[in-house]
């Protein structure tokens, strides 16, 4: 019996009612695409300046995106009372770090504001502060705010938090404000003014991915907060669940992909790296190491010593303490020249020990030795930030719990530094990529905002509280836009070719389903965009997308509105592979600093390609240009010219 035969006669009924090419039409002032961090905090700034909202999420608001399942330290809260570093220094450190290669808007952005973002928070009933004094007298606790810190000791901007459900508080905000939610809506395409590419962003579509019914939005301003792209290099739905990489395999890049359709400038796509997490490692957060949720934790070789910590400069620190400090003359603990763990012949701790002459013998496998911390920082990291971060609550916290794991005398095993560099060098996942805006988080098309991760080169400077603070201020800038402009005008053949486009799959009855078609594209990507690049090799890439998209992308099948959605998700990573390869093309230098390694153009770092390559579709084309990497300007100037506006 053929596989499609089998698949009719055994699979169970799907249990909606199903309405294939019904039309639903949304109107409102600002439309919300992506209901994670971003989106709510873009919800909740919009509707706060009166204007009608909606927001659109494929998944259920209320747990959704990167952020929905916890946060245990909000980063870049410089405005904190206890904090000692300001938004500038802070800034400037995570654009040092990555040697210029950082837009300093969303970092600056989320050093200003998202502190604020944290008290508003706090209000809706996060727990923000050590109130029933459990920490009383640490170190990394404020006396006098009962705030408590992490990272950073000395410049308190990194604030730990309660976090596991602030999600559910930020949904919850959105419904007293009057935010429409639509949930289970996948949004497929953005509507541009009068159909035309380039033009302002005036609407979007969307398919129900339970009863597949189609939706029609029309918004006068829209913001753009699906975060960045993944699966391009790597997928394995059978030995990790969907996602073979460290963020939720949903997110596969549909806001870049729908940006680029619509003729938005997007930047920094051409760099990529070694993955955070593979298929193959274990539950995230779930194996010891000392970065993170688990810095600065003890870590010990096989026979029960020690792996020492290092500052900056390779002195050996003697106290746990001196782990949260920065070294002599160095400012801050974090971005660059903070203490670290000793590299170990034979594996990797993390990022920062490549480079360093000093190796340490040990006997493998290497522990985290949780018992052999203080009793506050044990706590710190096992009771309060395991349990409060992204996706640890129950499979970590409480299973281990369950299972008889007691930090006070148990240890678990690091794993490559539970981090970075794992996996051969093929194995990758893009880094930066995103749409370019400017300081009103506007992107190059008139009436579209971008925030969170889908802004280009900003993944380092804030995380969940960047994610916040730039969704906020852009729903804000968003409604202000739409308070000034004229009611949008769709235009229905635009919408009649996404819906033909859309519905497609559907109407097949035999060909390649969704997870065939992914796992074949990677292996495009790793096969022709892996860490070594040249000209032969990304054209060779180009050509088979577009063999795989007049063939088997052509013919994909979906049998029910949820595997429409995972097909269009595998197509938009196809466009974003797109948008790679050709980024990768018109790059022809190689790159320190992106990890980027022409074959056929090996000179690093020449100072004429020292810039943001930027790339748009226009009228069917790739079209490329060029940003300064510090295009942003003074930032302190430009911030508080713009909030006034």
């Amino acid at each position: 019996m053929h596989y499609e035969e089998l698949i009719k006669e055994h699979a169970p009924p799907w249990p909606y009612p199903v309405h294939y090419g019904k039309e639903n039409e949304v109107s409102c002032d600002v439309l919300i695409l992506g209901g994670g961090i971003a989106g709510c905090w873009a919800a909740i700034g919009a509707a706060r300046k009166g204007v009608r909202v909606a927001l659109v999420e494929k998944a259920a608001t209320k747990t959704s995106g990167a952020g929905g399942t916890g946060v245990d330290h909000w980063v870049a809260a410089c405005t904190n009372p206890a904090c000692r570093i300001s938004p500038e220094e802070y800034t400037q450190a995570n654009i040092d770090h990555a040697g210029g290669w950082h837009c300093g808007i969303a970092t600056y952005i989320a050093c200003r504001e998202s502190y604020d973002c944290l008290l508003e928070m706090e209000k809706m009933g996060v727990k923000v502060r050590d109130s029933d004094d459990e920490f009383k007298g640490a170190e990394f606790r404020d006396e006098k705010t009962k705030l408590l810190f992490a990272i950073d000791y000395e410049n308190r901007s990194w604030v730990r938090v309660w976090g596991a459900y602030a999600k559910t508080a930020l949904y919850k905000e959105c419904q007293h404000l009057g935010v429409k939610i639509f949930d289970h809506i996948m949004v497929t395409s953005l509507l541009n003014h009068k159909g035309k590419q380039g033009a302002r962003v005036v609407g979007a579509t969307g398919v129900n991915i339970r009863n597949g019914e189609f939706y029609i939005f029309k918004g006068k301003a829209a913001v753009i907060g699906m975060s960045h792209a993944s699966r391009n290099w790597m997928f394995s739905m059978e030995l990790r669940g969907i996602s073979s990489g460290f963020h939720p395999g949903n997110i596969t890049g549909d806001g870049h992909a729908m940006a680029w359709k619509a003729g938005a400038e997007l930047a920094a796509l051409e760099q990529s790296g070694r993955p955070q997490a593979v298929a193959y490692g274990y539950p995230q957060y779930g194996a010891g190491n000392a970065a993170n949720t688990w810095y600065a934790c003890t870590i010990v070789d096989a026979t029960g010593k020690e792996i020492p910590w290092v500052d900056r400069d390779g002195r050996i620190l003697k106290t746990v303490s001196e782990r949260y400090h920065p070294a002599p003359g160095n400012k801050t603990v974090f971005m660059g020249g903070g203490p670290r763990l000793m590299p170990v012949r034979g594996i990797n701790l993390g990022p920062g020990d490549a480079g360093s002459a000093q190796k340490f013998e040990a006997a493998l496998p290497l522990y985290a030795d949780l018992a052999g911390m203080p009793e506050m920082e044990r706590r710190i990291i096992w009771g309060m930030m395991i349990a409060q971060e992204g996706r640890t609550l129950i499979p970590i916290y409480h299973t281990y719990n369950q299972a008889g794991f007691d930090p006070d005398k148990d240890m678990l095993q690091v794993y490559e530094g539970g981090w970075s560099g794992v996996g051969p060098p093929q194995w990758r996942e893009p880094s930066s990529g995103g749409i370019v805006v400017d300081w009103d988080l506007k992107t190059s098309l008139d009436g579209l905002y971008a925030a969170g991760h889908q802004v280009f080169a900003s993944r380092a400077g804030g995380g969940h509280a960047g994610a916040a603070a730039t969704g906020r201020y852009a729903g804000g800038k968003a409604a202000a836009y739409a308070a000034g402009i004229g009611e949008p005008v769709i235009d229905r053949r635009q919408v009649e070719a996404e819906k033909s486009r859309v519905y497609a799959p559907v109407l097949r009855r035999t060909g390649m389903d969704w997870k065939e078609l992914n796992a074949g594209v990677c292996k495009v990507m790793q096969d022709y965009c892996g860490e070594l690049k040249s000209e032969e090799l990304l054209k060779l890439g180009l050509k088979w997308h577009d063999e795989l998209e007049a063939g088997e992308a052509a013919s994909a099948i979906a049998r029910t509105p949820h595997e429409l959605m995972r097909l269009l998700e595998v197509l938009n990573i196809m466009t974003v592979n797109r948008i790679i390869l050709e980024a990768c093309r018109a790059r022809k230098a190689s790159s320190t600093r992106l990890n980027f390694k022409r074959l056929d153009f090996p000179e690093v770092d020449l100072s004429d390609w020292n810039r943001w390559l930027t790339i748009k579709l226009d009228k069917g084309k790739p079209k490329t240009g060029g940003l300064p990497l510090d295009y942003y300007g003074d930032l302190k100037t430009n911030y508080e010219d713009h909030i006034r506006q």
